[in-house]
């Protein structure tokens, strides 16, 4: 979740101004007494909107209780990410099936056919702020820290082999997303928390 001020500005920037707020040593400069205030008034901002967004993540997750819903089991989500699912998805029982779910998505491909040929293309219809939601997920699922730690390695090992089978990284990413579906759609309907899957290694 970003932290907002006057600007955008990432948590771990706002975390590094008041650091170094907090470490200032007194150096003189010109129009230090102005430049105090300003930097000051700005780390007041940003410490006053982190406590906001502190409170209402948890009011989220009181909240979230009553929709009896373990979707944060899963690496990526946040209570954010939990809430914008549920906000977008709805009663999942709505849904016949996750293939249901994935066209309203938009991510289930659309067949096209000319001269008695078909084709498979990426839908252009379907709730486009749930695919955005998605897409945001699954390149959270295949990420790999500075320090070499993959956050889902069944998504990770499923990405590196789409790749291998000679899709390109965008459609790699398509295929965690359809996979996302399946997983988050059985989560939400039989309100299931997330397990990690084994990952085999292949000899």
């Amino acid at each position: 979740m970003r932290l907002v001020s006057h600007r955008a500005c990432s948590t771990n920037k706002a975390k590094l101004i008041l650091d170094l707020v907090a470490s200032d040593e007194d150096f003189e400069k010109d129009f230090q007494s102005a430049r105090d205030i300003i930097v000051r008034s700005i780390a007041r901002d940003i410490q006053f909107k982190r406590q906001e967004l502190e409170r209402i993540e948890e009011e989220m997750r009181e909240i979230r209780k009553l929709f009896d819903c373990q979707l944060e089991t899963m690496p990526g989500i946040s209570t954010v990410t939990a809430f914008s699912l549920i906000a977008l998805i709805g009663e999942v029982e709505r849904f016949r099936d996750a293939n249901k779910l994935a066209r309203y998505a938009g991510i289930a491909p659309v067949r096209y056919s000319s001269a008695g040929k078909g084709k498979d293309q990426q839908s252009k219809q379907g709730n486009r702020v749930l695919y955005s939601v998605l897409y945001f997920l699954a390149v959270a699922q295949v990420q790999i820290s500075p320090k070499g730690v993959i956050r889902n390695p069944s998504f990770r090992a499923y990405f590196e082999k789409k790749t291998a089978e000679g899709k390109t990284k965008i459609q790699a990413i398509i295929c965690i997303m359809r996979r996302l579906i399946n997983v988050i759609y059985q989560m939400m309907k039989r309100k299931t928390a997330y397990t990690l899957p084994e990952v085999k290694e292949i000899a």
